[in-house]
């Protein structure tokens, strides 16, 4: 069998690694992958957003499962491009992942379902708008509606008026750095100008979402949904904030772990009935066959659990250590949901907990320079129940060197959740490149803290 893996991240490396251990040792691919990648698999120079290129290898190398990690091909079709090239490829088409990449979109829908979730306002041009402005031709200053400047300062009047936390959201695809959370609401002013002025975030930022700033635990629940059913996988909790209690910019996640220790069963099954199934059985009647990973980020409040966001792949860095507690074949679970007999299938866990602990360049999330060489690779990975998943790393001359903000993804399992997290900061400590940055505290208790 032949896999193509499409990305070439943390979680790229995860998959690739469990995908290798399934039934007949199949022939894995990872495009662009890294240099974690390519010691489970073999790299292929095409970007993750290069559909037509990805299209055509699978065609040339015949490739029996495509395999789709990050957001941004989902978003932009290429579920829809490989289905009707009659290739069997794991995945949300582009309307259903639409949930991800479009916030807005996604709020709207929780309200029609009744999901619960954050009190928000939605701010910025209109989808009609937006349309106007793809226009051949168009240019943000030239032909530029009115509704654009309007919808900035309705949003600056918005905040104004606001005497609590509020969260500010990029209603677009923004690698993990579109949500800006302030507790103080007038904080929030200089987050508006940045996204919707200045562009920062380019188009993703031009149409916001602000929300009431929730409190509470944060949890993680992804599922396999094969358009009918509805598969539970283990759930994580992830460490989005840049320092340590929690505080400093949100990043794409500096941690993970998995089981979250937040979640009973009693708040599962909450969640099930009221946020998932309503999502799926709405898109269903629409016309919208969701097949792949419906991921939950949510809040567990003390008014329940409620909604921050819907992802339609696999979490980064959820996807490590809940991977790293699969014990079932991994292949068998992606066709199942492919083929919609997710209700014949039973996956089985490892009983241990796992610890994610995310190494950073210096500087990520914002600027950061590559190129650092990386040393200590083979002696943490030796080390019993550790696996270093590789995030952003490349090879130059034998050398294993830094190539992304979140370099590595050190994952120990454990006995206890405390076990897991000493497996996984022992093996950090032998580990070292120039400026490498990471949190102490994750998979910390909050009484622990």
């Amino acid at each position: 069998m032949r896999i193509l893996v499409v990305g070439g991240g943390g979680r790229e490396h995860a998959l690739c690694w469990k995908l290798r251990q399934s039934v007949g040792s199949p022939t894995i691919y990872c495009a662009p992958g890294n240099a974690g990648t390519a010691t489970v698999a073999t790299n292929v120079k095409t970007p993750a957003d290069d559909i037509d290129g990805l299209l055509s290898f699978a065609k040339e190398t015949r490739i029996d499962l495509t395999v789709v990690g990050p957001e941004d091909p989902l978003c932009r079709g290429i579920v829809d491009r490989f289905v009707e090239a009659g290739l069997r490829i794991f995945g949300p088409t582009a309307a259903a992942a639409r949930l991800e990449g479009d916030k807005a979109y996604a709020k709207k829908l929780m309200r029609e379902c009744g999901v619960p979730t954050a009190e928000a306002r939605v701010f910025g041009p209109t989808e009609q708008e937006l349309a106007y402005r793809k226009q051949p031709g168009r240019e943000r200053d030239e032909s530029f509606p009115d509704s654009f400047k309007r919808g900035y300062e309705l949003a600056c009047d918005y905040v104004e008026s606001r005497d609590s936390g509020l969260v500010v959201k990029a209603s677009g695809l923004a690698k993990g750095k579109g949500v800006f959370v302030h507790q103080d609401p007038k904080d929030a002013l200089a987050t508006l100008k940045s996204l919707m002025v200045d562009l920062e975030l380019g188009e993703a930022g031009e149409r916001v979402v602000i929300e009431e700033l929730l409190t509470g635990p944060e949890v993680s629940v992804m599922t396999l949904v094969d358009g009918r059913n509805i598969y539970v996988l283990e759930s994580a909790s992830d460490h989005k904030r840049l320092g340590e209690r929690d505080t400093g910019p949100n990043t794409g996640g500096m941690g993970a772990y998995s089981p979250s220790d937040t979640l009973t069963e009693e708040v599962l099954e909450v969640v099930v009935r009221d946020i998932f199934v309503p999502i799926v059985d709405w898109l269903h009647r629409e016309g919208v066959v969701y097949r792949g990973v419906l991921y939950a980020g949510l809040m567990l409040t003390a008014g329940g659990p409620k909604t921050l966001e819907f992802n339609c792949r696999f979490g980064d860095p959820e996807a490590q250590p809940v991977l790293a507690r699969m014990q079932s074949d991994l292949v068998d679970a992606l066709e199942a949901t492919i083929d919609g007999r997710l209700d014949q299938i039973e996956i089985q866990w490892d009983r241990r907990s796992a610890v994610c602990v995310v190494m950073a360049s210096h500087g990520y999330p914002k600027e950061f320079e590559s190129g650092k060489q990386i040393v200590g690779l083979e002696q943490a990975s030796d080390l019993d129940s550790v696996h270093v998943f590789h995030a952003g790393t490349a090879i130059r001359d034998e050398d294993v060197v830094t190539a992304g903000g979140r370099v590595l993804g050190v994952t120990g399992l454990g006995d206890t959740l405390e076990r897991a997290r000493s497996r996984a900061y022992e093996a950090t400590k032998l580990i070292q490149f120039d400026g490498a940055y990471l949190r102490g505290d994750i998979a910390m208790r909050i009484s622990d803290k």
